[in-house]
């Protein structure tokens, strides 16, 4: 495992829950909605977030909280990342969340770097399922917690706690899978943020800033040769950051 002791950068894992649209339909088959049938646009309704090697998880509702406060505090946690790490937040969390931002008059957070675990799973692996609930169930993780489903969110917004208690557990056990699966393929993301970049280490593993790298031949590159290394804690492979042998400007003629 990683040494934790490593000063680094910050990596808030996130994962959202959201309303559904509720609008007019016509048919319950192969049916296009109008924006002039939505009843209830969606929105959020809760998040939970964690930084990694830190205990707190934040889990904010509008039920709880209500949406202003939750909304500032979203932005406030995003805004301390230096890298924001989710799953499917690149094509739903995050664009869901700058929505609402705007509509809240924020101004947009601070720059971070993106992880999302699904477009590493989808690169690297060919699990015949890439939901959440499947992949880290298959590598032996937590797994998801059950719910009962689309009745779970009807009870929601209809104020029930008990149905509230039941979402907090359900998105925060989400976070905390994503830490999981984060520490299992951290090895396999290739152009991971170079922790080394925060350490002041240039030498360290770039996915987890361990200094406990062991040689392991050479990366061969058009214009040279760089020593390889794989880190002991990780598994991460790099390559040193200066040529041992290269290939001068040459003309032919």
């Amino acid at each position: 495992m990683p040494n934790n002791s490593i000063a680094g950068p910050r990596i808030l894992s996130i994962d959202i829950e959201t309303s559904p649209v509720v609008a007019h339909a016509w048919t319950l088959f192969k049916t296009s909605i109008g924006v002039n049938q939505i009843i209830e646009h969606p929105r959020t309704i809760c998040f939970a977030a964690k930084f990694l090697n830190e205990r707190k998880v934040h889990f904010y509702s509008e039920h709880e909280h209500g949406p202003e406060v939750m909304f500032h505090a979203a932005h406030t946690l995003i805004s301390e990342a230096d890298i924001v790490m989710h799953y499917n937040g690149d094509g739903f969390d995050l664009p869901r969340l700058n929505s609402e931002f705007l509509l809240a008059g924020l101004d947009p957070p601070a720059p971070y770097q993106s992880i999302d675990l699904l477009k590493i799973m989808r690169k690297n692996f060919g699990f015949p399922s890439n939901k959440l609930a499947y992949i880290t169930e298959r590598l032996g993780l937590e797994g998801k917690i059950k719910h009962s489903g689309h009745d779970l969110w009807i009870r929601c917004l209809a104020g029930d706690p008990k149905a509230w208690a039941e979402m907090r557990r359900y998105n925060i056990r989400d976070v905390k899978l994503l830490e999981d699966l984060y520490e299992k393929v951290r090895p396999w993301i290739k152009n991971h943020p170079h922790v080394g970049l925060y350490t002041g280490d240039p030498d360290c593993c770039p996915n987890c800033g361990s200094a406990d790298l062991v040689r392991q031949g050479y990366a061969l590159t058009a214009m040279g040769r760089f020593q390889r290394h794989q880190c002991r804690d990780c598994g991460t492979w790099s390559r040193s950051s200066r040529r041992e042998t290269g290939v001068g400007n040459t003309q032919t003629k």
